[in-house]
């Protein structure tokens, strides 16, 4: 009897820089897996001959492939698929685990396995990164493009190696993890690579419980003290049915929307309209546009919004701070007019 296809396959990225811990948390995971399912691994090295497979526990139950050779996102990405299914089709696992190089950008890989190959085979969950807050003290890998697309693209970091960091750089990490846009589901500080299994699935059919920051960089003060106005109904985002959250306090407002990730919006019109909104004193946002993701940011007073590639892949989302009351329904109505 031939098997049964895949279906759903529980899925995670473990990310992060050169010599964050990355093989060492998927040793610690592997020792957690429970007896009676399989795993299969999937790690990815730079360098020609790889070394990191060999430092994986192998064990029963657990399935260990290795690409070499260059980065998955680009030099290997044409054997990304094929690498994947023959790995899936051996192993049948029950977790697939996925560790990119460290010098990778992991938003390409996302787009694969998300694709119409694996869309339906492979359930994606938290993607992971490592993060060592010595790299605070190292201003050649903050410059890294391939740094801070892991940490855009990642649900969960976590800041390793802390028993050998120093406090203020531990302190200084956490904070800016906390603090980005779009917001983690989570930030956990761990010595050696320590993951708990239950972070595998804080994230699950794509849908997050961090949709909005708490505080931004620059408005953290003004934030603090935007509260919801009443209570309102947790439900994921459907295409063309964006989530909605409102709160206001001491004469601000905010107004955010959360968009399904099947939502694409029109470059042009979207911007046009983001720049158009002049009451508003902030607006924040992660936009998909056709197969690209773009960040827009804009304070009251820029001559210009600051437009950037996006590593971010979850979904799409939205957030206007105003300094007086605004008609929400209006807002959705023009930014519904902006998808494709």
């Amino acid at each position: 009897m031939p098997a049964q296809p895949l279906r759903s396959v529980p899925t995670n990225i473990i990310t992060g820089f050169l010599g964050s811990g990355k093989t060492t948390a998927i040793n610690h995971l592997l020792s957690l897996k429970p007896a009676s399912e399989r795993w299969a691994v999937l790690i990815n090295e730079f360098g020609q001959i790889g070394v990191d497979a060999s430092l994986v526990t192998h064990s029963d139950g657990v399935e260990i492939r290795e690409l070499a050779g260059g980065c998955l996102c680009c030099a290997l990405g044409p054997s990304l698929p094929i690498t994947l299914a023959t790995l899936l089709r051996k192993a049948r696992p029950h977790r697939l685990l996925i560790e990119p190089t460290g010098l990778g950008h992991p938003a390409r890989i996302v787009d694969t396995l998300q694709g119409p190959q694996f869309a339906s085979v492979l359930d994606l969950r938290s993607i992971i990164c490592m993060l060592d807050p010595a790299v605070l003290n190292q201003p050649d890998v903050l410059q890294q493009p391939g740094f801070l697309d892991q940490l855009n693209l990642a649900d969960v970091i976590v800041l390793n190696r802390i028993d050998l960091a120093e406090s203020d750089l531990t302190r200084e990490a956490l904070t800016l993890s906390q603090n980005m846009f779009p917001p983690k589901q989570e930030v956990f500080t761990v010595d050696r690579g320590q993951l708990d299994l239950a972070w595998l699935d804080l994230v699950h059919d794509g849908q997050l419980s961090a949709q909005f920051p708490e505080a931004h960089a620059e408005a953290a003060k003004v934030n603090s003290l935007l509260a919801p106005a009443a209570s309102q109904p947790e439900r994921p985002p459907l295409p063309g049915q964006p989530l909605l959250k409102q709160g206001q306090a001491q004469g601000y407002f905010s107004y955010g929307w959360v968009f399904a990730a099947a939502d694409r919006f029109d470059y042009s019109a979207i911007r046009a309209h983001l720049d158009s909104v002049s009451e508003a004193i902030r607006i924040k946002a992660a936009l998909g546009i056709g197969h690209a993701w773009v960040g827009y940011n804009r304070n009251r007073g820029d001559t210009a919004a600051e437009v950037s590639e996006l590593a971010w892949r979850r979904d799409s989302r939205i957030e206007i701070l105003a300094d007086r009351q605004m008609d929400s329904t209006e807002l959705e109505k023009h930014l519904l007019a902006c998808l494709q």
